[in-house]
Order: structure tokens, then sequence, then C-alpha cells
């Protein structure tokens, strides 16, 4: 079984970057797609980005699309977020999640293991 402990988090301005990391315990971690999700106060988690298996393949949300990136080290068993251009409103708390799937996709019911999750907060 996998287990995922995101890092990384903190206070920011607005404008500057910051990157997450995902690590993950295991010895499956290659065999999963790898999404980041985010929740606001108030509002449902949604989806940021993912990372398919051999990390070939990404996808994006239209709001981060152009100043987020993913990218994972199968040797480390890690995933990372790099956030650049960040926004008050990227402010939220930040989740990895795996799935049983070659593709990330963007729901999520679809992921099977989650991290307990990293606070980001960007001021203006």
């Amino acid at each position: 079984q996998v287990q995922l402990v995101e890092s990384g988090g903190g206070l920011v301005q607005a404008g500057d970057s910051l990157r997450l990391s995902c690590a993950a315990s295991g010895r499956t971690f290659s065999s999963y797609a790898l999404g980041w999700f985010r929740q606001a106060p108030g509002k449902e988690r949604e989806f940021v980005g993912g990372i398919s298996w051999g990390g070939a393949r990404t996808t994006y949300s239209d709001s981060v699309k152009g100043r987020f990136s993913i990218s994972r080290d199968n040797t480390k068993s890690t995933v990372y977020l790099q956030m650049n251009s960040l926004k008050p409103e990227d402010t939220a708390v930040y989740y990895c999640a795996a799935a049983h799937n070659y593709y990330a996709g963007q729901k999520s019911d679809e992921y099977v293991l989650w991290g307990q999750g990293t606070q980001v907060t960007v001021s203006s």
C-alpha cells in the first residue's frame, strides 16, 4: 500500500513561486497516476493537475495552466507541483492523490490514496 505525504506549503506573496512535494512510501509508486487537488475554505475540492505513470503526460486545470507544472521522479517516489506566478486565489490546502490508472483523471473519486494536505497561502 502506498502512503502519501505532502510538504512545501507556506505563506508567500502574490507573484512568488513555491514547489510542493509529495513523497510516497511503498514499492508500487510507479504504477499510479498522480494528481494534485486543492480545497479553499468554503469551496469544494478541485483538480489542479495530474501526471501519468511514467510522467510522459500531464494535464492541468484552466485556472493554473501555464503557471503550474507537475513532474515526478519514480526513483525517489516523489511527485512535485511547481507553482509560479501565484495569486491570492491559489490559497488552499493542496493534496496529492494516487490513482490506479495510467492517466491522471480530473475526478477525485478516481483516486484511491490521498495525502494529508499542505497549506498554501498567497497574500496580495
